[in-house]
């Protein structure tokens, strides 16, 4: 489809008068400020049925633009709120407007907007962000992008920066709360656990100017669950991550408990600490659940008990409607018959060290289990193909098996013993569910250890972003993370870099996405 941005002048000329079927005049927007200083609220009034976005900038360049959202037209004003602004930084706006039925753009008059300072509840609570590139510069080969920040420290705001580390939204947890995780839903919202990680965690709907549409207590969640009977669980806390599945539901990880007596090494009674799944509705009533206790051995314990699984990230799989869950201390990542909420909840197979798939690294077999993934984090389906799906998976390496035989595990190079100490990896495996096969098609060892947290994903330019968190030997003392971009080659090369710190406000989750507006895709 051709679009030609043009004015009313232009317009009119080209449709020899600005009669029926023309593309009306586009008024002049209203902005006006939003209880956050970097989120404006633009409204504007149309003539005709369509739809509208708006582009903004620090210069009538502009450059970046929100999502199209519908219109009635008939001159009945809609709003739209603008996020993804600096501080204290002047922007100019505009509005754009395709009518229905009609292929060209009209665009409105230019008007501008200056956000405010960031409150310094929030500037004070931000950890420091350093961004650094190559030099010659390799900028033109950045994915296009902004960097979504999760400091899971209490009263740290979740925010996102853009590829120069500037903050261009934040929402204020409060001075005991923080996010665990957060991200962008399909209707534009953001979606956020907020928790101290002991007394409450809660589930926050917000628009993007931080108002709360709805909300949900680990409590609620409680009575709920009670109310609707055929669950064997009992929720005690929204927890690591959420998943928003294309039919409108919300899958979450909550923690459960179970009581178990005279396990062999541990005598007496223990609570044990569980995960369980919990598939909320569109009403966020729950209709599908998991657990851990009911489908895997509680005598496999990696790192020992109480906390048994420790489960860190789910993802969908849009081939067959399962579900993927990432247990950091079973070293495995489980595929779950979920069936769009019309599965048993078996676990159909196990990825990882003693699981169900034989490894390859570079399609050579091998038996060496240090070549698997250990205590992971975050991993990702990057696509699927057949029987084949293709996984990014962030290897922390805590407690890395090296002999198989023997039992001999890496060391923590902190604690002074005699190497080989453990180390990190960003990997990406391709899974063949037919053959029972893990490919190790890539691997980055990183120079230092990622203790816990972080993430890794590929962009479609081919570059690999991963993020090594509470690093037990990080570059510099003060640095708590590091974000990289890095090139998909035998010898990657570093095209961006991000550090976090100081080292009390780690970014347990640092990663792109392409803007604050769902189908839109910042190039800067």
């Amino acid at each position: 489809m051709k679009v030609l941005f043009v004015s009313l002048l232009i317009a009119c000329a080209l449709m020899a008068g600005c009669g029926a079927g023309s593309i009306p005049s586009l008024a002049l927007g209203k902005v006006a400020s939003t209880q956050n200083p970097l989120v404006a609220l633009y409204t504007i009034s149309t003539e005709c049925p369509g739809q509208v976005s708006v582009e903004f900038g620090p210069t009538t360049d502009y450059g970046r633009s929100t999502a199209w959202y519908p219109v009635n037209g008939n001159n009945v004003p809609t709003s739209i709120l603008v996020a993804g602004m600096m501080a204290s930084t002047t922007y100019h706006m505009r509005a754009q407007e395709q009518c229905t039925g009609q292929e060209t753009i009209s665009t409105g008059p230019d008007s501008t907007f200056t956000t405010g300072p960031l409150p310094s509840s929030v500037s004070t609570a931000l950890p420091q962000i350093v961004v650094s590139r190559p030099t010659p510069s390799l900028t033109s080969t950045e994915n296009p992008g902004i960097e979504s920040i999760d400091v899971a420290v209490r009263g740290t705001p979740a925010f996102f920066t853009d590829r120069d580390g500037n903050v261009i939204w934040y929402y204020d947890n409060g001075p005991t709360g923080f996010a665990f995780p957060f991200k962008l839903l399909p209707d534009g919202n953001i979606l956020l656990i907020v928790t101290d990680g002991a007394t409450f965690s809660n589930l926050v709907e917000v628009d993007l100017a931080g108002n709360t549409i709805r909300e949900l207590t680990s409590i609620d969640l409680q009575h709920r669950m009670a109310n609707a009977g055929g669950f064997d669980f009992i929720p005690f806390g929204f927890h690591h991550d959420f998943l928003p599945l294309p039919n409108g539901h919300l899958v979450t990880l909550v923690y459960c408990f179970k009581d178990f007596t005279n396990l062999p090494g541990y005598p007496g009674t223990i609570r044990v600490l569980g995960d369980a799944i919990v598939d909320l509705d569109q009403n966020w009533n729950p209709v599908w659940g998991w657990n851990t206790f009911d489908h895997l051995d509680i005598n496999r314990h990696l790192f020992g008990l109480p906390d048994w699984t420790h489960s860190n990230a789910l993802f969908y799989s849009p081939d067959d409607g399962n579900l993927f869950l990432s247990i950091r201390h079973q070293s495995w990542i489980l595929k779950i018959d979920y069936s769009n909420g019309a599965g048993s909840g078996n676990i159909l197979w196990h990825l990882g060290y003693q699981g169900d798939f034989a490894l390859t690294v570079d399609g050579v077999p091998t038996d060496d289990p240090s070549e698997w993934f250990s205590f992971q984090h975050f991993p990702r389906l990057l696509s699927q193909s057949g029987s084949q799906d293709n996984l990014a998976v962030w290897d922390n390496g805590d407690l890395r098996i090296l002999n198989a035989e023997t039992g001999e595990v890496c060391e923590d190079p902190r604690s002074g013993n005699t190497y080989p100490p453990c180390y990190s990896r960003a990997t990406l495996f391709q899974v063949d569910e037919s053959s029972m096969v893990a490919n190790l098609q890539w691997a980055d060892p990183v120079y230092y250890y990622s203790t816990f947290g972080g993430g890794v994903n590929q962009f479609s330019n081919g570059n690999v972003e991963f993020e090594s968190n509470a690093m037990a030997l990080p570059p510099s003392p003060e640095v708590a993370s590091i974000v990289e971009e890095v090139t998909y080659t035998l010898n990657p090369e570093i095209v961006w870099q991000m550090e976090v710190s100081p080292v009390n406000l780690p970014a347990y989750r640092a990663y792109r996405v392409p803007s604050l507006y769902n189908g839109v895709t910042w190039p800067y």
